[in-house]
C-alpha cells in the first residue's frame, strides 16, 4: 500500500529552544523555563501543580507559563513531591503533555507503574502527525517494559516494532529511569542507564525509499488508561492482561489507579542550519513549521524551523486563531498548532 500525506496549509506547531542552546535548565513553581533554552529543562523533586495547567483547553500557546497540561484525568502530588496520574472508573484515565516540543533529544522518565490487568502505564513522544515512540508496561507484568515506535500512525500487523525487555525489578515498587534517546539517525531505548535496544533509521528504509522513522516534532505525554474495558479490540483486551477488575484491592485501598512520576529529564539536541531551506536558522526561533512532503519520497513532511510565535490572543479556555505570514495557523486544545489537514492517509 502506498501512504501519501495532504498537506493543505502550513502550521506552527510549538515552541522550541532557541538554536544552539542546550544548558540544562532547572525549573521549578517559583522558576519557569526560560526562553533562552525553552526545551531544555529537568523537573526533579520540585514536581508543582504551578507547572501543571489542569485545563488543557486554557493553554494559549505561551510554553512559559506551564511545562504540561492536563488533556484528560486529574493529577495530584503526594507529600514526598511525587506526581500521580489517576485511573478511575468514572475518568477513563490521566494523560499530560509537555507544552514544549522536542525535535530530537534524551528524555528520562523515572517513575513507578500501576500493576493490574488491563490497566496500561506509558511514556511516550507523540508528534501531530502521529510519529511516536514509546514505553509501556501493561498489566501486571511488572518486571518488564516494552518500547516501541511509530512513523506517521502507520500500524502495519503484519511487522511489529515492539520489543520486550525482561529483567526488572519490580515496576511498582520500585523507581526506575526510562529513557528515550531520539537522534536524526539512531534511536536508543536505556533502562536505568543501559541501552537495552538500538534502532537505527537506515534500517527502517523501504522499499519507495522513505524511512519509516519518527523525524517530526513532538510532545512528551504521560498517561494511565484503560485498555481492558468492553469497548477495547480483544487483542488490545489480551495485551493489557485482561478485563480491569475495579474490586482490585490496589484500587479499594488507593481509589484509583496510578502511574507516580518522580521526575521528568529532557535534554533537546541542537538544530542545524541545514534543517531550513536557506540553510540558517532564523533569529529568535521560537516554533516549528510543517512545509509540503520531501521531494524524494513524497510521503515523509519536511519541518522548518520559525519565528513565528505559536501566543495566541484569545480568552482562557478558548481555541484561537493565528494569521500571519498569508498562512493560518490553527492553535488547538493543549496547544498543539498544526495544519488544517494534518495527517490524511490514502
Amino acid at each position: 500500500m502506498r501512504y501519501q500525506l495532504l498537506w493543505e496549509l502550513a502550521g506552527i506547531l510549538a515552541l522550541m529552544k532557541n538554536a544552539g542552546v542546550m544548558a540544562s535548565t532547572t525549573c521549578s513553581a517559583d522558576k519557569h523555563c526560560p526562553k533562552s533554552a525553552p526545551c531544555s529543562y529537568h523537573v526533579i523533586d520540585t514536581v508543582e501543580l504551578g507547572l501543571i495547567l489542569l485545563d488543557a483547553k486554557a493553554y494559549e500557546g505561551n510554553a512559559t507559563t506551564h511545562d504540561f497540561v492536563v488533556d484528560s484525568g486529574t493529577t495530584f502530588i503526594t507529600t514526598d513531591s511525587e506526581l500521580v496520574l489517576t485511573l478511575k472508573k468514572e475518568n477513563n484515565g490521566t494523560r499530560i503533555s509537555t507544552t514544549r516540543y522536542v525535535h530530537y533529544g534524551v528524555i528520562t522518565a523515572r517513575l513507578k507503574t500501576a500493576r493490574s490487568p488491563g490497566v496500561v502505564n506509558a511514556f511516550i513522544t507523540m508528534s501531530d502527525v502521529k510519529d511516536e515512540i514509546d514505553w509501556e508496561w501493561p498489566g501486571t507484568a511488572t518486571s518488564e517494559a516494552q518500547s516501541n515506535y511509530f512513523w506517521l500512525g502507520v500500524v502495519d500487523y503484519s511487522h511489529t516494532n515492539g520489543e520486550t525487555h525482561k529483567g526488572l525489578s519490580d515496576t511498582f515498587s520500585n523507581f526506575h529511569d526510562y529513557t528515550i534517546d531520539w537522534q536524526p539517525d539512531v534511536l536508543k531505548f536505556s533502562i536505568d542507564g543501559q541501552v537495552v535496544r538500538t534502532v537505527n533509521k537506515e534500517d527502517t528504509r523501504a522499499a519507495d525509499g522513505h524511512y519509516a522513522y519518527p523525524t517530526t516534532p513532538a510532545r512528551v505525554q504521560l498517561s494511565i488508561w484503560p485498555a481492558g474495558i468492553p469497548s477495547s479490540a480483544p487483542g488490545t483486551v489480551e495485551w493489557a492482561g485482561g478485563m480491569i477488575n475495579w474490586n482490585d484491592p490496589d484500587y479499594v485501598a488507593q481509589g484509583h489507579f496510578g502511574v507516580i512520576v518522580k521526575s521528568v529529564d529532557i535534554k533537546c539536541t541542537p538544530e542545524t542550519a541545514q534543517t531550513n531551506p536557506n540553510g540558517t536558522i532564523p533569529k529568535d526561533a521560537q516554533s516549528y513549521i510543517y512545509m509540503s512532503n520531501d521531494t524524494e519520497t513524497g510521503v515523509t513532511p519536511r519541518v522548518y524551523v520559525s519565528n513565528h510565535t505559536t501566543n495566541v490572543n484569545a480568552a482562557a479556555g478558548r481555541i484561537g486563531m493565528l494569521v500571519t505570514g498569508g498562512k493560518t495557523m490553527v492553535t488547538m486544545a493543549g496547544g498543539a498548532a498544526l495544519l488544517a489537514v494534518a495527517g490524511l492517509l490514502i
